[in-house]
């Protein structure tokens, strides 16, 4: 099986199981241009053949990660599924019709949050942020948000994956899909626990 489509399945899975709080989460791994690495969590938007798809600021801490150096890893944690993937590749920005698609189907608090924030910036007090954000209200005041153009998303298009499964005595199954570029073949490896 493509490990893309094994991976949707898996996802849909982890949507569907009642009571757990966001299976979209997933932990974003980037490195600075100064070589330090940060990771944080980010929600998956979207998945396909293409990759995998999230939001941000491009101007934030992220943002910058990604254009010193593109190659990014994505991890998902499902305890109630016992399973973990991995994922390592490349972030590429989407196309801006796809990010303002995106933009329109976010709430109006969001998108002019989108706007009243300079994410990873220093803020001076809270209420900065707040009279940013009310006066952001006045202005698109029975208008349209449009999105800012720092905003935009971000597709991973993998050259690995690896899936972790629990099992018991830690024989955990674990299955390393690899490949060189995207659209090509990709090679299974079994690797030990």
């Amino acid at each position: 099986m493509d490990p893309l489509e094994k991976f949707i399945e898996l996802f849909a899975r982890a949507r569907a199981t009642p009571g757990f709080a966001e299976p979209t989460g997933m932990t974003l791994a980037t490195v600075g241009a100064d070589g330090r690495p940060s990771s944080r969590v980010v929600l998956l938007k979207s998945v396909d053949a293409a990759g995998l798809v999230f939001y941000t600021n491009t101007l934030s801490r992220k943002g910058r990660d990604i254009a010193a150096h593109p190659e990014v890893a994505l991890s998902f944690w499902w305890p109630h599924l016992e399973a973990q993937v991995r994922f390592e590749g490349r972030a590429l920005r989407v196309p801006d019709s796809e990010a303002d698609a995106y933009f329109t189907t976010r709430p109006r608090e969001s998108q002019l949050g989108a706007w009243a924030s300079s994410q990873s910036e220093k803020l001076s007090s809270r209420e900065e942020l707040e009279q940013r954000f009310a006066a952001l209200e006045r202005k698109y005041q029975g208008k349209i948000v449009p999105r800012p153009p720092h905003w935009s998303g971000y597709r991973v298009a993998p050259l690995a994956i690896e899936f972790w499964f629990n099992r018991p005595g830690r024989l955990h199954l674990r299955e390393l899909y690899t490949r060189r570029a995207p659209g090509e073949a990709w090679t299974m490896t079994l690797l030990n626990p």
